[in-house]
């Protein structure tokens, strides 16, 4: 049983850790190297990240800055920030990429607060769905008369204490998304 809750508990906090990783990359009206994350830019031949190409940096709170390594991936670079769904419009001066991040619109902090919505609802349904699946396997272990009733009742009480513990820290993990977002 203590193997069953460890499994539970894993992909649970795997979902949660997911959750943290895809607001990174959510649009706040600050700055931050984090929103490139996940970006990929063509460069000799192959996908490669923007952090891998250049050095990227934040002087001020509006401005992000992108050094490439190699002058010669600077189009590339661009291209792929362009491409992306972020609304961000970088100029270059042929050695530096300059970045400027917009303030926000009402109507945008709104569209990012909804999609934080929208990831924090598909995690629960993962955190839902672990509980399910080791309730079920607590069930099946009953039938199979490899643990009694009680010992069912309390890994179920357990099952569901894991859920409300990643189901409280999503919740508190988009509040605190949803006022960075809403910060002017």
């Amino acid at each position: 049983m203590i193997e069953l809750f460890r499994e539970v508990e894993l992909k649970m906090k795997h979902a949660v850790d997911h959750l943290h990783e895809e607001l990174k990359h959510l649009r706040t009206g600050r700055a931050s190297i984090a929103i490139l994350d996940g970006l990929t830019a063509d460069a000799y031949g192959t996908p490669m990240p923007l952090n891998q190409l250049a050095n990227l940096s934040v002087p001020d709170p509006t401005m992000i800055l992108a050094q490439p390594f190699d002058p010669s991936t600077i189009g590339a670079i661009e291209r792929a920030i362009q491409a992306s769904d972020l609304g961000l419009n970088p100029s270059n001066d042929g050695k530096v990429i300059r970045i400027p991040v917009p303030p926000l619109t009402e109507e945008r902090r709104k569209e990012f607060v909804k999609k934080a919505h929208d990831m924090a609802e598909a995690t629960r349904n993962v955190i839902r769905l672990a509980r399910r699946d080791g309730n079920d396997r607590l069930k099946a272990m009953e039938r199979d008369k490899e643990i009694g009733q009680d010992d069912e009742h309390r890994g179920m009480g357990e099952v569901q204490k894991l859920h409300d513990h990643y189901i409280a820290e999503t919740n508190k993990t988009l509040e605190h998304k949803e006022a960075d977002i809403l910060t002017v």
